[in-house]
Parts: structure tokens; C-alpha cells; sequence
């Protein structure tokens, strides 16, 4: 009975540690930054098939509720993801999901030469040069990786960064302590004031 209590409130506790390592992770250097239009960015995951894999889908629904619903038309999605094997590019597979299976019909931009998250910040930094705001739409490691690459990258840029719709309570809940060791891996490299929690 004892080793099942223990076993029991060891889960719990992994299960909250991972809950609340995703929540910190969503909201950490991202702003309040105003204005009318944004851009959501959608980094694509290493994807060897013919179609969308499971976790490009979940990161295309991700940036799709990420997109703010009173100026929905000012917005413009960005998937981002070159090709990882001889088949099409990772943005051209969550554009045609986001298309064809969930019937987005908003501004979409495709950059599809990135192979590493740091290229996917580069090569879509012309197309944000004019949004007020901006949202990247990955895990939330991932995505925090991101923004810390274009806050090095482009300082002013970074300044635009709010919120993305990528976290939820309960979401991935049994894998989220896997995806928060993983993280913890990922964000090594990060430095102290990148990790600073900002809402």
C-alpha cells in the first residue's frame, strides 16, 4: 500500500513539475507590445513523411489558436521548416493542413529553407520587419529557444514578442515531464536573463 501511495504522489509530483516548467517556459521573454498587426510564427518539427507528422499538426493548431481573434485579418502565419529528407518541406506540409484539413483561408508565408531553430529565427526575420506583434507557436521549450535566438539576433525585434497560444493546462499532461527533461537539455545553452519569467 505504502509503495503505491509513494509511487502515486511521485507521479503527481512529476506531472506538476512538468505542467508548471511548460507554463514558465510560455511566458518567458514575451511582452505586452501593442499595435494592430502580428505575425504567428509555426517552427516546424523534423517531419519524414508524405504528410504532416503528429507533432507538425499539433504545432500548426497551436499557431492557428494563436492568432488573435479580433484582427484575425491583420495577421499573417509563418510556417517555418525546410525539408529534412528527399520529401517536401515542413512548411509546405503544415501550410497544406492548415489549409486543407483545418480550412484556414488567413495570410500564410512559407519559409522553407531553415533546417535548425536557428535558422528558422534568421530566415523569417524579413518577414516581420513590419508586424507589431509577434508570436512564436512551437512546445514551449522550443519556443522559448526561439525567442531567445531573435532576441540575440535582433534586439528590436524581440522587443515585439507576446504570448502565443501554445500552452494549456492538462495538454501533452503524461508526456509533459519527458518533454520538460528535454527541455531542460535543449535551453542549456541559454543564458540567465533568458530565462527570466516575463508574465
Amino acid at each position: 500500500m505504502r509503495r503505491r501511495t509513494g509511487l502515486a504522489v511521485a507521479g503527481a509530483v512529476a506531472l506538476g513539475w512538468g505542467e508548471w516548467l511548460n507554463w514558465r517556459w510560455s511566458r518567458t521573454l514575451v511582452g505586452q507590445s501593442g499595435g494592430v498587426s502580428e505575425a504567428v510564427v509555426v517552427l516546424g518539427y523534423r517531419n519524414r513523411q508524405a504528410t504532416a507528422n503528429f507533432v507538425n499538426r499539433w504545432r500548426v493548431r497551436a499557431g492557428l489558436r494563436s492568432v488573435s481573434a479580433d484582427n484575425g485579418r491583420d495577421t499573417r502565419v509563418i510556417f517555418s521548416g525546410g525539408a529534412t529528407s528527399s520529401g517536401a518541406a515542413e512548411a509546405e506540409l503544415m501550410a497544406d493542413y492548415a489549409k486543407s484539413v483545418l480550412g484556414f483561408d488567413g495570410t500564410v508565408f512559407l519559409e522553407d529553407q531553415s533546417r535548425t531553430t536557428w535558422e528558422n529565427v534568421t530566415n523569417v526575420i524579413p518577414l516581420l520587419e513590419d508586424v507589431d506583434r509577434i508570436k512564436i507557436a512551437s512546445q514551449p521549450a522550443h519556443g522559448l529557444k526561439a525567442r531567445a535566438y531573435l532576441r540575440r539576433q535582433r534586439p528590436d525585434l524581440a522587443e515585439r514578442l507576446v504570448l502565443a497560444d501554445d500552452y494549456h493546462p492538462g495538454e501533452w499532461l503524461i508526456v509533459k515531464p519527458l518533454l520538460a527533461l528535454y527541455g531542460l537539455w535543449t535551453l542549456r545553452g541559454l543564458k540567465d536573463d533568458e530565462r527570466k519569467i516575463s508574465l
